[in-house]
């Protein structure tokens, strides 16, 4: 053991980052716990998609595993990496709904991963922070926010489609909303008193409650082995994705993707001590360069994009300060590739409530419009309005960027805008045009 605590502490130099191997060792473990609704929520997701889901599993749990282990090895620092949510329920619904072909789909997560590759390797980082409006950024986030909600409410068959295209509720009385009202319960009170983990807790509590219901089904066992990932290996279409009718479904993978990793970043540096003078953080390029290449890599196997979790910051909380933390994160996700039947019995309603949370989550961003200001305030409004309207997140990104365009034109404020937006604004009318 001595022998041990030696080499951690010359691979992750933990004395100089003060901590401990026990300190890093429960900071992965709380880590795991928050993170591991991943584990039931993104196989059900992609599952509407036609994709198989003991293999979405299996890819999964490799990829978060390399992934995380790739960081923490080139970083020294406590991130974890995962499937990001926002990207989940673009496949998981819309691309299905409009009829983009799954293959086309990851084709469009591999490109927008290569021009987050770009940025972070010539180092570009400023130049798109500048390019797109800070209101575009945000409402893009709280629309996408808005739909994973819905998607939550539908799952849990709360809310249903009408024939006339809205939305009403649906029957209340049904087992399905009776577990939904349960776990979303659960979960506001177990994150009212800061439990660590509420999310899975919350999942394991609806899926135990099924039981008895004739909601969830139990396996004959709970030890296989995984699943194998043959039929969802390369399943991408490069070239299809290079149609200009597809380019808003890149922005909309990307700027979730970079914008999101570099604000999880930013505020988990900040809790943990690690922002200098001027608000960055040092070698904050290794981090982007080790996330956009996680997301070329898994969009060859089926992968939404894979992105540094926010529930990193709960490992930081724990103490965690090193590497060490998301090697052991990653440990304990790879032994659930032993245990992946208690994964995929749970239930979609199980993991309904914790969709519509972490979508409500995201709108929290919104608070930082400027809502005195039209320019900035109704392009906010379009994209989060236009998304839940038309339930079509590329839809609202246009409207937004188009929005903005015009307002700050028509109020003598053109010289606010990027050179990059009248390209990007050609793009996006042809898109439009094509509906």
């Amino acid at each position: 053991m001595p022998g041990f605590r030696e080499l951690c502490e010359k691979r992750f130099h933990l004395s100089e980052n003060k901590t401990d191997l026990r300190t890093e060792v429960l900071a992965g473990a709380t880590t795991f716990a928050t993170m591991s609704y991943v584990l039931a929520t993104v196989p059900n997701m992609l599952s509407n998609a036609g994709l198989p889901k003991g293999a979405i599993l299996t890819m999964m749990i490799i990829m978060i595993v390399a992934c995380s282990i790739t960081m923490a090895l080139y970083t020294n620092r406590p991130f974890a990496l995962a499937p990001g949510m926002s990207s989940v329920a673009i496949i998981g619904s819309t691309i299905r709904e409009i009829g983009i072909p799954l293959e086309v789909a990851f084709g469009l997560i591999l490109l927008s991963g290569v021009i987050f590759v770009l940025i972070s390797f010539i180092g570009l980082r400023e130049l798109v922070v500048n390019a797109i409006p800070g209101s575009v950024k945000i409402s893009i986030s709280a629309g996408i926010g808005l739909y994973i909600a819905l998607i939550g409410f539908k799952s849990g068959h709360v809310i249903v489609s009408t024939p006339m295209n809205s939305l009403a509720f649906a029957d209340l009385h049904t087992p399905s909303v009776l577990l939904f009202t349960a776990g979303f319960l659960s979960l506001l009170w177990l994150e009212a008193i800061r439990f660590r983990g509420s999310m899975i807790m919350s999942i394991l509590f609806v899926t135990l409650l099924g039981i008895p219901l004739g909601v969830t089904t139990v396996p004959d066992t709970m030890l296989n082995s995984p699943a194998p990932v043959g039929s969802i290996a390369f399943r991408i279409d490069i070239l299809g994705a290079l149609r200009p009718e597809y380019f808003p479904w890149l922005f909309s993978f990307f700027v979730p993707d970079f914008f999101g990793t570099m604000g999880i970043i930013l505020g988990v540096a900040s809790r943990a001590g690690w922002l200098n003078e001027k608000g960055d953080m040092p070698g904050i390029e290794k981090c982007f360069k080790i996330d956009s290449l996680s997301t070329v890599a898994g969009s060859f196997f089926c992968m939404p994009v894979m992105t540094t979790y926010l529930e990193s910051a709960s490992g930081v909380e724990d103490g965690g300060r090193t590497g060490l933390t998301s090697i052991v994160t990653s440990i304990l996700f790879a032994t659930m590739l032993l245990f992946t039947p208690i994964a995929l019995m749970i239930p979609p309603v199980a993991t309904a409530p914790v969709l519509s949370y972490i979508g409500l989550q995201m709108l929290s961003s919104m608070k930082n419009i400027c809502y005195d200001d039209i320019t900035e305030a109704m392009p906010a409004f379009i994209a989060v309005g236009m998304t839940i309207f038309t339930n079509n997140i590329a839809n609202g990104l246009s409207l937004s960027v188009l929005s903005y365009l015009l307002l700050k034109i028509a109020a003598g404020r053109w010289k606010e805008l990027h050179p990059a937006m009248y390209g990007l604004t050609l793009f996006l009318l042809y898109y439009l045009s094509t509906l």
